[in-house]
């Protein structure tokens, strides 16, 4: 089950020495039609000054920690749903990320006629009453709706990054930098989700007085009980959108 994520990592940490060995021009364009020179107060600010930005950031943190955590149990789940295999349970796995680049192509036509703050709200609002449905339910619609998140999930990272930075002129590059740290979510919402579900269906067999069994009943119970943690992610995100991503200060100010 191992294999995949090393291959994985492996061919992500090739492509990272080859870029590094890579002759590449510097970037100086963006001096062109966001100006300021060097020394330019502008540039001394803190970026942490600008609202839309710093949420921009916490959304990016919740959705690289929601995509991955959901990922992370979700064979687990399946398998308490009823998958009789963990093949099966993978398979439904890699539907999730189909979904996720299924979504993505199509996402990038729609993001042509839709407003990218209504189209992430929209999108986060569903994914949260997906698994909001998920955490109820039992057996296909779970499994379902789990997975249908993955083609939610498409358009978030892009749409959130590109309202995170709009407006920030020569500090642009201040704010991708904040943004882009935020992907450390990644490593921190999965943990999260993995802990309450481990704790709650322990918890819960031990009340029932029967043996906590990877997949089984109270393995179920945990992790249903730990969508808590992803709607309250997909619930910020749809707040990002709709809401959140509207700069209350501009460079100029």
């Amino acid at each position: 089950m191992r294999i995949p994520y090393i291959l994985i990592a492996g061919a992500l940490l090739l492509l990272g020495v080859a870029v590094a060995f890579m002759n590449l021009p510097h970037v100086q364009q963006t001096q062109a039609f966001r100006p300021a020179k060097e020394g330019d107060p502008i540039l001394s600010r803190s970026i942490w000054g600008y609202r839309h930005t710093v949420l921009g950031a916490l959304g990016i943190f919740f959705y690289v920690g929601v995509e991955v955590g959901l990922a992370s149990i979700a064979v687990n789940y399946f398998s308490s749903q009823g998958m009789s295999t963990a093949k099966t349970a993978s398979f439904l796995v890699s539907l999730y990320w189909l979904g996720a680049l299924v979504g993505r192509v199509l996402g990038a036509g729609i993001m042509t006629k839709v407003n990218a703050g209504k189209l992430l709200g929209i999108f986060g609002l569903t994914a949260a009453i997906l698994i909001t449905v998920s955490m109820f339910t039992s057996g296909s619609v779970a499994i379902g709706t789990l997975v249908l998140c993955g083609f939610f999930n498409s358009v978030m990272f892009p749409n959130i990054f590109t309202l995170g930075i709009a407006g920030l002129g020569p500090m642009t590059s201040k704010g991708s930098g904040l943004i882009m740290s935020a992907v450390v979510g990644g490593a921190v919402i999965p943990w999260l989700i993995g802990e309450v579900a481990d704790k709650v269906g322990k918890h819960y067999a031990i009340i029932h007085s029967f043996q906590y069994v990877p997949g089984g009943l109270a393995d179920k119970i945990g992790i249903q009980t730990s969508f808590i943690i992803p709607i309250i992610c997909y619930l910020y995100i749809a707040f990002y959108g709709f809401i959140g991503h509207k700069p209350t200060r501009t460079v100029t100010a």
